[in-house]
């Protein structure tokens, strides 16, 4: 592993902590959903620093997975606080 590679960890890794410390005392639901979108925004560079790292870049759907999943979250939460305000 170079030190490009475990600096760009170590950084993946404070933003996941931020991540997690807005998730859990977010103080509204809101902050929690962006926490999320962040942390799953977070999992795709981490995997993509992964493959590479290693080279290998079979594990590339994980990326394209990850990416419809935080697109449909975001875009139903989005809906879901847009009729609540209402």
């Amino acid at each position: 592993m170079t030190a490009v590679y475990l600096a760009t960890v170590a950084l993946l890794w404070c933003g996941a902590a931020a991540s997690f410390y807005r998730l859990a005392r977010g103080p509204s639901m809101l902050d929690r959903a962006v926490a999320l979108d962040v942390f799953t925004s977070l999992s795709m560079c981490g995997a993509g620093a992964f493959a590479v790292a290693r080279d290998d870049y079979s594990d590339l759907p994980i990326l394209l997975v990850l990416s419809l999943l935080g697109f449909v979250g975001s875009v139903s939460l989005a809906r879901f606080f847009a009729g609540r305000s209402r």
